[in-house]
């Protein structure tokens, strides 16, 4: 499910200093060990059964699936047995109002599951070993996340408890395109949220046969842990915006010789952006698809958008209304933020950036006053200035992206963002530390089921690809 990236139980650190490390734990868990840490398959009893590659296999001499693809046929047909006292269930999360235009009765059956999805990820899964935090996933997020073209309902796969239907996991996958060195494949990226661990092997086994029976055989995830075997692994960075709130809450501290006030004014954000920026419209979809698909290419491995892939990641969970009907800085339930330059002569778009909100609810919050941590997460950008002869060597491509990403800071600050994070891939690296992202503890891996390629650079240079470069792929 696009609501967390993780494909076993997240393990937070223990001991958490700093405010970069102590959001770092409460978005991604515990550091990874590494692999020379797993020093047998048989500690992954189910991952040694699934076609994926082996810890400490060498690199592929081609890139290629590990397993054939199979007939509809052959595929299973029927769902695999739960555990006595359990039964699957596929959650309906159309949009309420949507569907009211068809039949009342189906409103009350939508709104009720999507509730349901929300109570089971919002109100019971502890994302950080201090139960200080759970992830805050609005009805507006899980439409977003869940339902982009393409889409199978059948993919929205749920365990409920027979007695009395209480919804107790959930496991879901979305259709992506990806390109990997060149090779353009069909994949399900795969997500869960788990309240048992008994039930992650079986979860798995399932969402993967429904998508099977879509001729799909590949897919692409993440996880805080080391499980047969990440392609590339990433490092969350995070930048401080509300710094009050921070310490009123604990999850920031005043350093050795530093005060409040300057901590305050070291981390103080523009008022206004550099560039000339706009939110992105339904104009500007097609222009928009041709510079991401361009600057993608810049990337070992890649999202690829079709046109409505781009205006429903980028312009669908916008919200209504105008900005500040949603509170200071925000639309009635937006989730995500797209901007873009225009070029004021040829009308052509040169630049855009986006990011979403994926906001955790304190719990036991030191200070009454403050009932979510607001957290920002950058998504894609891109810009012109890659194409221009020399723009990487002379540094200005590392200016525009530095100018550019720090104005979706400035957006961010304007929509009340207590921090704002990102991860060390595309072009990330050169330009968070000069923007003054810290480096967090946790690490994000990431994992191809049934599909061979060498390493990828994530957080690391890799086979002369420069950090961040493998990977130009954002998993929500």
């Amino acid at each position: 499910m696009y609501t967390t990236r993780d494909l076993e139980e997240i393990l937070p650190d223990d001991t958490i200093r700093t405010v970069d490390e102590r959001i770092t734990d409460v978005v991604e868990g515990k550091p990874a060990p590494t692999v020379d840490d797993q020093t047998d398959m048989q500690k992954h009893k189910f991952w040694s059964t699934q076609p994926v590659p082996r810890l400490r296999e060498g690199p592929p001499l081609d890139d290629g699936y590990i397993e054939a693809s199979k007939p509809r046929e052959e595929v299973r047909q029927e769902p695999y047995p739960l555990p006595k006292d359990f039964e699957w269930s596929t959650l309906d999360i159309d949009d309420p109002e949507q569907a009211s235009r068809c039949f009342s009765w189906y409103i009350s059956t939508s709104f009720y599951q999507i509730k349901e999805l929300h109570d089971l990820l919002s109100l019971h899964y502890v994302e950080d070993k201090d139960a200080s935090l759970r992830f805050h996933y609005s009805s507006e997020f899980l439409q977003w996340a869940l339902k982009p073209p393409g889409y199978f309902k059948e993919w929205h796969v749920g365990v409920r408890v027979s007695s009395n239907k209480k919804l107790v996991a959930f496991i879901s996958g979305v259709p992506m395109a990806l390109r990997v060195r060149g090779k353009q494949i069909n994949y399900i990226c795969v997500h869960k949220k788990l309240r048992s661990k008994r039930l992650a092997p079986v979860l798995i086994k399932e969402v993967t046969r429904q998508v099977h029976l879509q001729g799909i055989f590949q897919a692409i995830y993440t996880a805080g842990v080391v499980i047969p075997t990440p392609i590339s692994v990433c490092r969350y960075y995070h930048r401080s915006l509300n710094i009050p709130k921070l310490l009123a809450v604990g999850f920031a501290f005043v350093p050795r010789n530093m005060t409040a006030a300057r901590m305050i004014k070291t981390n103080q954000v523009s008022e206004s952006p550099t560039l000339n920026i706009r939110p992105m419209e339904e104009k500007d979809v097609a222009s928009v698809a041709d510079l991401f698909t361009k600057y993608m290419r810049r990337f070992d491995m890649a999202h690829i958008m079709s046109l409505e892939d781009v205006y429903h990641y980028f312009l669908s969970g916008r919200g209504t209304g105008g900005i500040g009907d949603g509170g200071e800085g925000r639309k009635v339930g937006q989730v995500t933020w797209t901007y873009v330059v225009e070029n004021s002569d040829a009308h052509e778009i040169t630049d855009f950036f986006s990011f979403y909100i994926l906001p955790s609810t304190i719990i036991r919050s030191p200070n009454p006053n403050y009932g979510k941590l607001e957290a920002g997460y950058l998504y894609y950008y891109a810009t012109d200035v890659a194409f221009e002869d020399g723009a990487e060597e002379d540094g200005r491509l590392k200016q525009r992206l530095q100018t550019l990403i720090g104005d979706a800071l400035v957006i961010a600050n304007q929509a009340k963002l207590d921090v704002f994070n990102a991860l060390t891939l595309m072009d990330n690296v050169p330009i968070l530390e000069d923007l003054k992202f810290g480096p967090g503890s946790g690490l994000l891996n990431f994992y191809l089921y049934n599909w061979r390629t060498a390493k990828l650079a994530g957080m690391e240079d890799e086979g002369g690809t420069k950090a961040g470069r493998g990977l130009g792929v954002v998993m929500l």
